[in-house]
């Protein structure tokens, strides 16, 4: 008999393990693909309105299981406001697809190729099987955020979230079971990278969300197989504050993007160059601004900043606070991790602060915000650009034009303008990941649900007799 592996389950909160989950096995994963292999050509023979039923299905399954789904959520990573967020846009995710996605899936009719009497026809040809492996930051909306689209497409959908986070997953199954069309039609698996090797081995496309360096391998494993892999990996935004920006606005807005989720999100700002003619009085702005966030404790409600999610996060935090304070950083607010059972990183605001230190070359999952004054708009541009990262960014200034013309310069697949963060709202329009930030298609915007679909050209002969035939010789 197999033995079974258990997961355990560390409670971010207080630090502890509180409970085990059975690691999903190879014959179980194994008898999974089968189910929903032979499950995937009847989805994708249905009509798109039926997938698309199904999924509103889905959502309203989720909306009643909201209050079990959110505490779920909340023993996963500890926080609550955000919990409750990631539900709200894993819904709205869900309905979004649901009413756009025949739209996005209609091809042209018949129509004449460069040969005048030859027809043309595309056939949209589903991936039969996509595999999503997820990370712990947002763990139900970053597991599903990629199926959605793959199960609308007419594609089966294998999900293995982070074995950090994975309390949600029974809410999710018991979900699923409400709706008999989707249930043939998505599984979840559960365990470490043992489990996500496997997962790869035994799928069509690879959509990945977490580090550069998993990434890395996860993309070389897909090109072993010659299958396609969308990555969505790590960022370390600028923000870019000119000199004509209001500094109030500017810092409110960039304190909510370092610090919501703790800071733990791809789509943090975790890097701030200020000119310095408003440098002192932004500056002040942002550490009025951090000095108001109090940490969710000893009640998940009772503040806006949960604790650091991972254990793993925990180390580089330290390590990251400890380079810069070395080489002459000055923290205005925070600056060192506090042990409350669970480790929690208090809002900081760091100055004297440059490339050389770790907190600004390297992605640090933490409420933290290093600031840095530049002598005008194109020193800022040049810095924001000097980094291996071009996940998104953000430029404030009064003069709209301008700040266009500079986001047009910056090395990011989506830049906010006089705000932060907003490609993590808006999902609508096309964007893709810069340098090592990611590779594939956009995962936001119409053209995304693309990625799950392969063009199949008919090219057809009405009965003319082909011109370029052998001809017989006089």
């Amino acid at each position: 008999m197999t033995e079974i592996r258990m997961l355990k389950m560390r409670n971010p909160r207080t630090g502890q393990i509180d409970s085990e989950l059975a690691v999903t096995s190879q014959a179980e994963l194994d008898a999974l693909v089968a189910k929903l292999r032979a499950a995937q050509p009847a989805w994708a023979a249905q009509p798109v309105q039926f997938r698309c039923d199904a999924l509103l299905a889905l959502a309203d399954a989720l909306e009643r299981r909201r209050e079990s789904m959110t505490d779920a959520l909340l023993r996963d990573t500890g926080r609550w406001h955000e919990s409750v967020l990631e539900f709200d846009s894993t819904l709205a995710t869900l309905r979004r697809w649901a009413a756009g996605a025949p739209a996005c899936l209609e091809v042209p009719a018949e129509a004449p190729g460069n040969i005048p009497f030859i027809k043309t026809r595309v056939n949209l040809v589903p991936y039969a099987l996509v595999g999503v492996i997820s990370p712990w930051n947002f763990p139900l909306l970053l597991s599903l955020i990629d199926a959605i689209p793959a199960l609308a497409a007419g594609c089966a959908v294998l999900v293995k979230p982070s074995e950090v986070t994975s309390r949600f997953v029974e809410v999710l199954r018991l979900a699923l079971a409400e709706v008999p069309a989707l249930d043939q039609l998505i599984g979840v698996v559960i365990g470490d990278g043992v489990v996500g090797s496997a997962l790869i081995a035994a799928v069509d496309m690879i959509c990945f969300t977490g580090s550069v360096r998993t990434g890395r391998r996860v993309g070389e494993a897909c090109a072993a197989r010659f299958i396609p892999a969308s990555l969505e990996l790590g960022g370390k935004d600028p923000a870019l504050v000119l000199a004509d920006a209001d500094p109030q606005r500017a810092a409110r807005a960039i304190a909510w993007s370092g610090f919501v989720n703790g800071g733990q999100s791809c789509m943090s700002l975790e890097r701030v160059y200020v000119d310095a003619s408003i440098a002192e009085v932004f500056i002040a702005a942002l550490v009025e601004e951090a000095s108001r966030l109090r940490l969710a404790h000893p009640q998940p409600r009772d503040g806006e900043i949960g604790p650091i999610i991972s254990a793993a996060q925990v180390d580089i935090v330290r390590e990251h606070l400890a380079d810069a304070k070395a080489h002459g950083a000055r923290a205005l607010t925070g600056g060192e991790l506090k042990d409350l059972g669970g480790q929690w990183c208090p809002p900081t605001v760091l100055v004297d602060v440059d490339e050389s230190m770790k907190v600004v070359r390297e992605e640090t999952f933490a409420a933290i915000l290093p600031v840095m004054v530049v002598a005008d708009e194109e020193e800022a541009i040049a810095r924001a650009n000097d980094s291996v990262y071009g996940l998104s960014a953000a430029v404030f200034s009064k003069d709209q034009a301008r700040a266009e013309r500079v986001a047009r310069r910056l090395q990011a697949g989506g830049v906010s303008i006089n705000d932060a963060s907003l490609t993590g709202l808006i999902h609508s329009e096309e964007k893709q990941s810069f340098k090592q930030s990611g590779m594939g298609g956009s995962r936001m915007g119409a053209p995304s649900i693309r990625r799950f679909l392969r063009a199949q050209a008919l090219l057809i002969n009405p009965g003319v007799e082909d011109p370029w035939w052998f001809k017989a010789q006089p």
